[in-house]
């Protein structure tokens, strides 16, 4: 279903308008099925991302689908333009009322393998940029006392898999962050969730893929289909799908929810 046919169809769900959401990393992937939900339950939405091209034609399409979309260029490990981000979404919107950090990066290498600087790349944007991004914005949102959090960890941020150590860990980490966030800002009425996607067929199940096939001598879709084989519900998980439990999360159906990791597996993880 096209943008455009879903803002259609979703024309009374608009439970979050009036609100101005960031998303970082949300010109592909997981990210941009965040922004489309976002979007279609009347956010606006600016995609912060360091491919401001792709980003701009989602913010297009958002746009032929009568949604606001607007894209910005962020490098989340940097301070300086983690704060520039939240000073320009302010000047253009007037305010912050969500921030989704979604931006992470992951390489399949064994852990004996892992020198210092992959493991400092994938710490540096999945961990500390998500305490750059929200540094950023929570001033920002203590002071007007409301504000949506939402960290995107990962089913092995519960429970970590062989392969992807350092990945693992950064997820753990985020899970710890969002908890003690969450316990912080309580006071100021803001809200920090973790939501943990399962199985959706995004760069960082290449090479499990390549891994599967090759020691089976079964195609790269036949190594996928044995994975979701795995899952209880018998299907993968899509963007769309961890989309709408974030714009769950947000929205005020939500309010006494903080401080948790949900699960988006298909049963494929259960705590």
């Amino acid at each position: 279903m096209s943008v455009q046919t879903e803002a259609t169809a979703h024309t009374s769900a608009r439970e979050l308008g009036g609100r101005v959401a960031i998303v970082t990393g949300g010109a592909k992937g997981i990210g941009r099925g965040i922004v489309e939900a976002l979007a279609r339950h009347g956010a606006s939405v600016v995609i912060a991302d360091p491919d401001v091209d792709e980003g701009g034609r989602v913010a297009d399409a958002l746009a032929r689908g009568g949604m606001t979309g607007r894209t910005l260029p962020v490098d989340v490990t940097s301070w300086e333009t983690d704060q520039q981000l939240a000073r320009d979404v302010i000047a253009e919107f007037g305010q912050i009322d969500i921030l989704v950090n979604n931006a992470g990066v992951s390489k399949s290498i064994p852990f004996v393998d892992i020198d210092e600087e992959e493991w400092d790349r994938v710490f540096n944007v999945n961990v500390k940029g998500v305490y750059l991004a929200t540094r950023a914005v929570l001033p920002h949102m203590i002071e007007r006392r409301f504000g949506k959090i939402v960290n995107v960890s990962s089913m092995v941020g519960k429970e970590a898999i062989p392969l992807f150590v350092h990945y693992s860990a950064s997820k753990f980490a985020v899970i710890g962050m969002t908890q003690g966030i969450a316990k912080e800002v309580a006071e100021y009425g803001i809200n920090v969730n973790a939501v943990c996607p399962g199985i959706v067929r995004t760069p960082l199940w290449e090479p499990l893929l390549d891994q599967l096939a090759a020691n089976k001598g079964i195609s790269r879709d036949e190594a996928f289909e044995e994975f979701v084989a795995g899952i209880p519900l018998g299907r993968p998980q899509d963007p769309r799908d961890i989309g709408e439990v974030v714009a769950f999360l947000v929205s005020e159906k939500a309010r006494n929810m903080t401080g948790q990791g949900i699960n988006v597996t298909g049963g494929m993880q259960l705590h």
